[in-house]
C-alpha cells in the first residue's frame, strides 16, 4: 500500500444508487458498466483529461456496508458543459491509499481486491473512493486497476 495526494478531479458520467447489502451492488455495478458501453458515453463527454475510466463511489450513508453512489466516467476539464442523462461530481482533493487489482477482470479481480480492503485496517474516510481503467486495463486477461480509497 501507498499513500498519494490527489488533486481534485470533476468527473461527468452516469449514476447508480447501491449498496453492498444483500449482493445489490454486485449486480447494480455490472448493470452500470454495460449501460456505460451500450450508451456510448465516451462519445457524449466533451472536454475529457484523457481517456481513462473513473469509477467512483461517493456520497456513502455511513461507511462501505450502507447505501452509496457509483458513478462510471470521465475527468474533465470543468463541469460548464454536462450532456442530458449524464451526471458531474467530484473527486476531493487529499490523501488516498492506493491498492491495485491484477488479474481478469470477467472472473472479479476489482471486486476481489475491494474485499481486501474491506477486510484492510486503514483510517477511511469514506467520501469519495475511486477506480483508474487506464492502458494496463485493457488486457481483459491480465488487467491492472488502480484503486485509491480516501483516508484521515
Amino acid at each position: 500500500m501507498e499513500t498519494n495526494f490527489i488533486n481534485e478531479l470533476h468527473i461527468v458520467g452516469i449514476t447508480v444508487r447501491t449498496t453492498n447489502e444483500n449482493g445489490r451492488a454486485k449486480k447494480d455495478i455490472p448493470a452500470l458498466w454495460q449501460k456505460f458501453f451500450a450508451e456510448n458515453v465516451s462519445a457524449k463527454v466533451e472536454n475529457k483529461l484523457n481517456d481513462n475510466i473513473y469509477c467512483i463511489y461517493t456520497d456513502y450513508e455511513k461507511d462501505h456496508t450502507k447505501p452509496y453512489t457509483t458513478i462510471v466516467g470521465y475527468a474533465v476539464q470543468n463541469v460548464n458543459i454536462v450532456p442530458e442523462g449524464l451526471v458531474a461530481k467530484f473527486i476531493a482533493g487529499g490523501t488516498y491509499t492506493k491498492f491495485t487489482a491484477k488479474g481478469k477482470l470477467d472472473a472479479g479481480a476489482v471486486y476481489n481486491e475491494w474485499l481486501n480492503i474491506w477486510n484492510t485496517a486503514i483510517d477511511r474516510n469514506y467520501t469519495t473512493d475511486f477506480e483508474v481503467y487506464d492502458e494496463k486495463s485493457l488486457n481483459q486477461i491480465d488487467a491492472e486497476v488502480n484503486i485509491f480509497v480516501a483516508v484521515k
